[in-house]
Order: C-alpha cells, then sequence, then structure tokens
C-alpha cells in the first residue's frame, strides 16, 4: 500500500498494516501527530499532551515489530479523554478540583489498549465531569471545532462531553481516541464533528478507572475516522474486569471480521417518534436517504414505535444528576484534588472546596441530584424516572421483535457557535435527545458521518441496536458509510 505523503492521513487500520509490514515506524508515525498537535493548539483539544512518554511507546513498539512480537495496535498512536486515570500522567476530568491529580493507577480500558501495543499522545479536553453537551464547561476552555460553516470565520463546539476527542480525530492530530457516553458523550461529538461515535453496549468495557458521572449510564467507547476503525478499537477495549462488577462476562467477538457482510436481508426499523417538532428539515431528509441507502443494499425498512421516548430527556435528567451527586460527593478537599486555603473548619473546607472546584454546570447538577433524592422528593422523581426508564428499555425491546437494529439521527443539528447556548440549560440539553434513550436502556449505538448541510456542516446518522450486538450495529453503519462516501474534510485554517 503506498503511503500518503503525510502520514497523518492513514486510517487507523491502514497505519496498523503500514506498520506491520514496516512500511512506517511507530516513532515515524508518533512524531508526525505530535507535530500535528502542537501547531493545532488553537483547537484547544489536548489538555496534556505527552510526548516524551508517546515517542519511548513507540520505540518500544519498534522494537517489538522488528521482533515479529507485534501486538494488534503496535505502534498506533492514540488520544485517551481526560476522564480515564493514566498512570504517572495527570487526569482532571475538566476540572478544577482535579488540576493536579496524577494517578497511580491505570484505567482498565486504557491499560487494554496499552496491552494491545498503543501509543498514548496525550489526554483530551472535556466538559468537566462529562457534564455537557458542548464541552464549554471545562476548566480548561472549551474545545474548538475544527469545522467552520461557509463563509464564517465563528468558531464552533466540538460537542460534548468528549469534544476534545472529537476535535483530535476530525483534525487527524491522532488515529482515534477514547470517548465516554453517559448520555449522547460519544456520539453526539461525533455526529458534529464528521467522525464515527461507538458507544458499546453497558457492561462491555469496564468503567474501573474512569472518573464517575453517573454510574448506570457512563460507558467507554472509540471515536475514529471510519466505522471499521471503530471496530478494531472497541475489540480491544472491551473485556470483562474483575474491578468493575458492572462489567459483563461476555465473548468479544473479532468486530472487523464482520462488518463487511453487509445488510442484505436485515430489519432496519424507523421509530416514529424521532420525528420531531422543529427539526430542521435537513435532519428529516438525511435520514429519509439513510433509510433508502439501506432499502438499496437489501434491507428491510420498518416502522416501530418507542412510546416513551417523550419521557427520556426528563427521566435522563433526574437519574444522571442524582448519581452524579452521589459520585461526587468524594470530592472534599480531604485527601487529593483542590483543597480551599482559607477554610476555618471541616465543614467550611468542604464547602469552600467544592465551591471553588466545581464549575457552574456541575454545580447545577449536583443540586438538582441531592434535591431528587431528598426525603419527600426520592418517590416523586427518582424512583418514578427509574419507572420510566424501565418503559423505555421495554419500548426497545418490543420494538427489536419486528427489526434488528435501528435507524434514527444522531442530533438535532450540527455544530452550533460557542457561546451561543451555554446561557441556556433546557436547550443545550436537548442536543442529547435522540441518543440518551440508548444510556437508559443500556444499548450500542454508533453515529456514522452521512452528509453536510447547506453551510458545509456534518451531520450523523445513528444505528441503535440490541443488547451486546455491537457486530450488527457495526455493519450496518458500515453499509451507511459506504453509501454515504463521506470525504469532506474541515479547512485547516488553524494551521494558518
Amino acid at each position: 500500500m503506498p503511503l500518503p505523503a503525510n502520514p497523518a492521513e492513514l486510517t487507523l487500520a491502514d497505519a496498523r498494516d503500514a506498520l506491520r509490514a514496516r512500511a512506517i515506524s511507530s516513532v515515524e508515525l508518533t512524531r508526525t501527530f505530535l507535530s500535528a498537535i502542537e501547531g493545532a493548539r488553537g483547537l484547544n483539544a489536548f489538555i496534556t499532551e505527552t510526548p516524551e512518554r508517546a515517542l519511548a511507546m513507540a520505540e518500544d513498539a519498534d522494537a517489538r515489530l522488528a521482533n515479529g512480537d507485534g501486538r494488534p495496535l503496535e505502534g498506533v498512536p492514540l488520544a485517551i479523554k481526560d476522564l480515564f486515570c493514566t498512570r504517572g500522567v495527570r487526569t482532571t476530568a475538566g476540572s478544577r478540583i482535579l488540576d493536579n491529580f496524577v494517578p497511580p493507577y491505570e484505567s482498565t480500558v486504557t491499560q487494554n489498549l496499552w496491552n494491545a501495543g498503543a501509543v498514548m499522545l496525550g489526554k483530551t479536553n472535556l466538559d468537566e465531569f462529562a457534564m455537557g453537551s458542548s464541552n464549554e464547561t471545562s476548566f480548561y476552555k472549551s474545545a474548538i471545532n475544527p469545522w467552520r460553516a461557509k463563509g464564517s470565520n465563528q468558531d464552533l463546539v466540538p460537542g460534548g462531553s468528549s469534544g476534545g476527542s472529537a476535535a483530535a480525530v476530525s483534525a487527524h492530530l491522532c488515529l482515534a481516541a477514547t470517548g465516554t457516553d453517559t448520555g449522547g458523550s460519544i456520539r453526539q461529538p461525533a455526529a458534529v464533528t464528521g467522525i464515527v461515535g461507538l458507544k458499546p453496549t453497558y457492561g462491555r468495557c469496564s468503567r474501573w478507572g474512569i472518573v464517575a458521572f453517573a454510574s448506570s449510564l457512563d460507558q467507554a467507547g472509540p471515536m475514529t475516522r471510519t466505522v471499521r476503525d471503530a471496530a478494531i478499537m472497541l475489540q480491544q477495549m472491551a473485556s470483562v474486569d474483575a474491578k468493575d462488577s458492572t462489567s459483563v462476562d461476555v465473548p468479544v467477538p473479532d468486530y472487523e471480521a464482520g462488518i463487511d457482510a453487509g445488510v442484505k436481508g436485515l430489519r432496519i426499523g424507523i421509530p416514529k417518534e424521532y420525528r420531531i417538532d422543529g427539526a430542521p428539515p435537513e435532519i428529516n431528509a438525511l435520514w429519509a436517504k439513510g433509510a433508502e441507502w439501506l432499502k438499496a443494499q437489501g434491507a428491510e425498512i420498518v416502522e416501530v414505535s418507542l412510546p416513551h421516548t417523550k419521557y427520556a430527556l426528563p427521566a435522563y435528567y433526574i437519574v444522571a444528576p442524582a448519581e452524579a451527586s452521589s459520585n461526587l460527593a468524594r470530592y472534599d478537599g480531604v485527601r487529593y484534588g483542590h483543597r480551599a486555603s482559607n477554610a476555618s473548619d471541616i465543614i467550611d473546607l468542604y464547602e469552600k472546596s467544592r465551591a471553588e472546584g466545581f464549575g457552574a454546570e456541575v454545580q447545577r447538577r449536583v443540586l438538582i441530584g441531592t434535591y431528587v433524592l431528598s426525603a419527600g422528593y426520592y418517590d416523586a422523581y427518582y424512583t418514578r424516572a427509574q419507572k420510566i426508564r424501565t418503559l423505555i428499555a421495554q419500548d426497545f425491546a418490543r420494538a427489536f421483535e419486528q427489526c434488528d437494529a435501528l435507524l434514527t439521527p444522531a442530533t438535532p443539528g450540527p455544530a452550533f457557535a460557542i457561546g451561543e447556548k451555554s446561557n441556556d440549560p433546557v436547550s443545550m440539553y436537548l442536543n442529547d435527545v435522540f441518543t440518551v434513550t440508548v444510556n437508559l436502556a443500556g444499548l450500542p449505538g454508533i453515529s456514522v458521518p452521512a452528509g453536510l448541510t447547506a453551510d458545509g456542516l456534518p451531520l450523523g446518522l445513528q444505528i441503535i441496536g440490541k443488547a451486546f450486538d455491537e457486530a450488527t450495529v457495526l455493519r450496518t453503519g458500515h453499509a451507511i458509510e459506504q453509501a454515504a462516501g463521506f470525504t469532506a474534510r474541515p479547512a485547516m485554517w488553524w494551521a494558518s
């Protein structure tokens, strides 16, 4: 395979093959990306860069490849969302309260990637504690979407919470990146930056060592340039883990081997409740086109109903803050993280450390969560939201009696301007309208870039599958990818 003039143009699959063929060294590839990261600091995609560690890992990879001992991802440079604890490397969760936290341990997902031979380029920006849909809640300021609307110099959000990972993959600052998805935080930023984002089934990847937001919803997944790359990444990220009681002991298939199976004979459901008032015509048009693409490849298109969809956002914004309130109680200024310097007693230390350490959105969600868990409101809000969650899962179960996967939009619109919605939390929360149901039901979903708006901004389509059936999600996503032929790239304005 001839190499491109710029190795950063390689997909992960092509880079892996080129490394194995010794057509390029890991050190050469890693230096290419480190240079790209240095030249793209205006995108603010990374919180912490790790060039020395990256080159050391690359040298080790080259030695293994030379000895014929290459592992599945040997020498492949990746970016890691700064929610994954990395031993000896600062892990901030995008928050002031963890600004100087250096974990003495490694998350299971990242350890799996290092065991597979991958190289770490650095830690990517994110909404604080993964709470946000635009990356604007980060203590380290927002990452910036590499895309701009035609004829505009206005900076756009890269989506959230995995906005830094999305920007890094879209701008070709890495071959792939990790993300986490609690209500759409992989799929939504992937859609608005023109990349692929896969949220696996809850329990497919270990949550151990990932800074917790909402424990019953959080799930790690890959963010890549192609569906094939997502399949390769997921196979290495996924594992059962004795340290995470919610990880599930099920076989991890060879996802890459199955993505070319096509969709002939599959039944693809179109949930009628996802046709929402006020959605841009471009979204509905792309959705219809996606159904036509799959039908043309031999799939049967069927309409299904998910009647409790309209309750998903309210239920999510009760369950997620409630769990966040509990998880974030550990940040008290005593054991690690930011500590207020002028506290008069232990209660004052707690209050001041948390007030100084947490941003406005995190404080908002902690307060909401504490409220819905409080005496007198627990049954009225939290218990009722959990019942709605059960009904949503039952809706999906009934729908999957009629079909093998679902096709929906990924987002209600393209990327918006930085600052446009930051003072309107409800409008911001609506960005997750098509994605939160998947988290509430614990199902796998993928966002695949499928078209552009009239302004030249990317839009994605979402495939939702049955629990632990990522294989069907990936092969259907691959079919959409091939039909869409999405090759658009952001203009490299940041490098000028």
